[in-house]
């Protein structure tokens, strides 16, 4: 279980420096900040207009009816900027998991969970348009590893994909239920064991690492999986090894299997595994797989956005624009703040945060449950969970955020000296 955490939050920080790199390039260069605001234009203006109620929306597009997306309002995208600016304070000040609170955020927000989820990883996918310099890390990929990964995530993401359109179709409340109960598991495994290493820490009286601690060793799975001889095999690392490494086609199309399937499923749940799949399980190096990753998050976000999502009416573009923006902004003010702040006070907010989520999604499962029948509970009882499982996670969430930029503003004298 320990070793399984520490592959998790290898993935989150791997994911999390991602994240940071292309907000940077973006934020760093003035002519992909103008096609932001471009893109973002037609939103705001979009939620000015609902505000005056210009006309309204018409029924389907506005998904007021129980089968159809999600209802929009001008309230709906700035919180989702709202939700892009903590993510991104999360990610910077952590270096792991903000990506994980924005599918269960946009949820409690009102936003039905595959859209929440095709949001997500159009969003993933912007980004990564926008933001990487893939010509700077071309002299890392592996070709090879490249395209057999990316043959296993096609198949990983059309199946991931088609569950969840398949479960919208059945019921949209089983859907939900479905992506509920999948954070449920993830965040309640991660924040647990976030918690009990924070409490460690505080009790030696530590300052700590607020990112984590690494996976020891590679537990000799990578060994064996290159010992196995079963073609065709692929040479990668030429420039690190001798002759290079060799590893069979199959266990690389496999894993992009598992990180294409997570992905559709979950949204940002390709991102964060692709890294510790790659070292720890197939015992690629970081420098080959750092520019692999590269063409695995915007050829699998973007396969997964447009073709499992988009087509279908699963994105919210608005929504997407609103997280982009707040995500950038969010990401920067994080970073500068870790130069503040001890390391172990963000690891337990971190842990808090993680465990907040954990326990919106949890509580909103018994309403989902009696509507599909499965439960019998009164709407009083179902309605207090669910508020009390969105109220924990945005306050939390919410202190977390105002401490961040509450430290931002007081000590950003202490920044430009330093």
């Amino acid at each position: 279980m320990r070793t399984l955490f520490n592959f998790l939050m290898e993935g989150a920080k791997a994911h999390a420096r991602w994240d940071y790199e292309v907000s940077m390039s973006i934020l760093h260069s003035r002519k992909r900040m103008i096609l932001v605001l471009c893109l973002a234009l037609p939103a705001i203006i979009f939620s000015v207009a609902m505000a005056g109620d210009i006309g309204g929306l018409p029924e389907i597009l506005g998904g007021k009816k129980a089968y159809t997306p999600a209802f929009y309002t001008p309230e709906v995208f700035l919180v989702s900027i709202v939700i892009g600016l903590c993510a991104g304070l999360i990610t910077g000040c952590i270096g792991a998991g903000g990506g994980f609170i924005i599918t269960p955020a946009l949820m409690s927000a009102g936003i039905k969970g595959i859209l929440a989820v095709g949001t997500d990883l159009f969003h993933i996918f912007a980004k990564a348009i926008m933001g990487t310099a893939v010509h700077k890390k071309l002299g890392n990929v592996s070709v090879g590893l490249a395209v057999a990964f990316l043959v296993g995530s096609i198949v990983g993401v059309t199946g991931g994909g088609l569950i969840n359109r398949a479960l919208y179709d059945i019921n949209p409340v089983l859907s939900d239920t479905f992506i509920s109960v999948i954070y449920v598991v993830l965040l309640g495994f991660l924040g647990i064991y976030a918690m009990v290493d924070f409490l460690k820490l505080r009790g030696k009286d530590s300052d700590g690492d607020a990112h984590g601690s690494a996976p020891s060793g590679e537990l000799g799975l990578p060994a064996k999986l290159q010992a196995t001889n079963i073609p065709p095999m692929i040479t990668f690392d030429e420039d690190l090894v001798p002759g290079g490494k060799k590893i069979s086609a199959l266990f690389v199309a496999l894993s992009g299997a598992l990180v294409g399937f997570l992905a559709a499923i979950m949204g940002v749940g390709g991102g964060f595994v692709t890294f510790p799949v790659f070292v720890y399980v197939l015992g690629v190096s970081s420098f080959t797989t750092v520019g692999t990753d590269i063409l695995q998050i915007i050829f699998t976000a973007g396969y997964a956005s447009i073709t499992q999502y988009a087509i279908y009416g699963f994105i919210f573009y608005t929504l997407a624009m609103g997280m982009l923006l707040g995500s950038l902004l969010g990401i920067q003010v994080g970073a500068l703040t870790t130069k503040l702040v001890k390391g172990i006070y963000i690891r337990g907010f971190y842990a808090t945060a993680i465990l907040a989520g954990f326990i919106n999604r949890l509580f909103a499962l018994p309403g989902k449950l009696t509507e599909m029948q499965y439960l019998s509970l009164s709407s009083d009882t179902t309605g207090l969970l669910t508020s009390i499982g969105n109220w924990s996670f945005f306050v939390v969430v919410g202190i977390f955020g105002v401490w961040v930029i509450g430290t931002f503003i007081t000590k950003i004298g202490q920044l430009r000296e330093d």
